[in-house]
């Protein structure tokens, strides 16, 4: 390890107290929150006066799933979970992919979702949504807490504590590092592909609007929305020690991370969607990339051990 690698893995050690945000990170956070929610607001006048083609469309959908995937496969089922070994040509692109969506540096996102599974839907976990209780108005205020106000709390996950294996790895280090790069290339990328498609001014402001705004707005809300939705519904197939719930009409925009009560009832399975008919397409691009070789040692569900934790019925259910 070189010096300069050694000095970027103390800064970032150093970040991991448990020290409220400062007034530039908050101002920072609000801004990344309320821009692109203006922007959402505004996306239907704007597209009914047809700034909204097909070139817009597509850039899109492409930065779209190239946010998620980062998320769901990248910092969710590799980094935090570790469901499979990748190559390190395939952990280079997944870490820099889920910093494009834009959720924080990935040292801090897999803390934060450490420390969400040891204490899930009990005292110390960082996005409870019954964290208030459980009565209407306590419910109202903790899925608010759960969905969006649990990263302004002054309370910050030691990441020392709960990532120290990615604090070991160079290339994590040297990513989470330039997060603001990262941020900058999300925004700006789509911008340039717009104007250089169609050669104008005009598709890079479009591009930017729904490639860069729109899309930055909907992959935060589908990411919070399975901590705050995917725990105060949704079906229960499975034990668990939370309330966590399968919510299926979320399964294609989160790509399927919104079975989510088979996650948190076996969280390295490289697959949520184990039932019949659940959509899964973060496992499906982890089978692609096996079949390719590039990733190994996939941790697929296993029939057995899938049942053994099944809810069972009770006698009066079954009679």
């Amino acid at each position: 390890m070189t010096l300069l690698d050694s000095r970027s893995l103390r800064d970032l050690e150093s970040d991991d107290s448990p020290t409220p945000p400062g007034r530039p990170e908050q101002i920072a956070l609000g801004i990344f929150v309320a821009v692109p929610f203006v922007a959402i607001v505004a996306a239907i006048p704007i597209a009914w006066g047809g700034w909204f083609g097909p070139v817009d469309a597509a850039l899109l959908v492409v930065f779209y799933l190239i946010g998620s995937l980062g998320v769901t496969v990248g910092m969710h089922r590799l980094f935090t979970h570790k469901s499979f070994k990748p190559n390190r040509a395939v952990k280079i692109a997944l870490a820099v992919a889920a910093s494009l969506a834009i959720e924080g540096p990935i040292t801090r996102w897999v803390a934060d979702h450490r420390k969400h599974h040891k204490f899930s839907d009990r005292e110390g976990d960082p996005h409870s949504p019954w964290r208030y209780g459980e009565s209407v108005g306590a419910l109202t205020k903790g899925f608010a807490y759960a969905h969006l106000g649990w990263m302004f709390d002054a309370e910050q996950t030691p990441q020392r504590q709960y990532a120290p294996d990615l604090l070991k790895d160079r290339d994590i280090v040297w990513i989470s590092k330039r997060f603001p790069l990262w941020v900058a290339v999300s925004l700006i990328t789509p911008a340039v592909l717009g104007g250089l498609i169609t050669w104008s001014w005009e598709g890079a402001v479009t591009a930017f609007f729904w490639a860069s705004l729109v899309r930055v707005f909907l992959v935060h809300h589908v990411t919070w929305s399975i901590n705050s939705i995917c725990h105060t519904m949704g079906e229960a197939p499975f034990r668990s020690r939370d309330r966590s719930g399968n919510v299926w009409w979320l399964a294609i925009p989160s790509m399927g991370e919104s079975w989510h009560n088979l996650h948190h009832a076996d969280p390295t399975c490289a697959r949520h969607g184990v039932l019949r008919g659940q959509v899964d397409i973060s496992a499906r691009l982890i089978w692609c990339l096996e079949k390719l070789g590039w990733v190994h040692d996939v941790r697929w569900p296993v029939a057995s051990r899938i049942e053994a934790k099944r809810v069972q019925p009770t006698a009066a259910a079954a009679g």
